[in-house]
């Protein structure tokens, strides 16, 4: 043989080689792909399974600030200076338009309603939904539109900017000082 046809056969055996080389990087590759796949799978699992519990943990932060607030609330029964016979929450669907309402708490007497949304921790859209309350409890109940109508919020944690727009909205803010509520209406809008 001479020099060329030998330089020929290392090349070849290079690229042989070369070849084989590419082909376990392919397999390589796409086993580390597939591991890579498998471990976002269980990230995703993972991520579901935390998510799943952090909502019940909310779930159940709001059914304790709901539970306290409507257990203090029955105890007292008068608000903004006005004795309520009925503390009661309310979710039902109104026959006639076939909406789904829910009041975290109603103060009921023959001349006043309070609705009470609760929250644990209360942020400035909860706040700013609460208005929209009145029109959807006017439209849907008829029955109780010559009486005087109050909105409040009620929260176990409250911020300024919270408590500004609160103010500034005309609700009145319930709080949980201690074993304890506090009531601030110097400020509430009679609907």
């Amino acid at each position: 043989m001479n020099n060329t046809d030998d330089t020929l056969a290392e090349v070849k055996a290079i690229l042989a080689d070369f070849g084989r080389g590419m082909q376990e990087l392919r397999k390589a590759q796409a086993e580390t792909d597939r591991q890579f796949a498998d471990q976002i799978k269980k990230l995703r699992a993972s991520i579901k399974q935390v998510s799943q519990q952090m909502g019940g943990m909310a779930n159940s932060n709001g059914d304790m600030a709901q539970d306290y607030f409507f257990n203090a609330l029955y105890k007292r029964k008068t608000l903004f200076g006005q004795k309520f016979d009925e503390v009661k929450t309310e979710k039902r669907k109104i026959k006639k338009t076939g909406i789904e309402v829910q009041y975290d708490i109603m103060l009921i007497n023959g001349k006043s309603i309070c609705i009470v949304e609760v929250k644990y921790k209360a942020d400035t859209d909860d706040v700013r939904s609460i208005p929209g309350i009145k029109e959807k409890f006017r439209q849907n109940y008829p029955e109780h539109a010559d009486k005087k109508l109050y909105l409040a919020l009620a929260s176990m944690s409250y911020n300024e900017y919270v408590e500004a727009e609160c103010k500034k909205l005309g609700i009145a803010m319930i709080k949980q000082v201690g074993d304890t509520i506090e009531i601030y209406d110097e400020h509430m809008i009679v609907f």
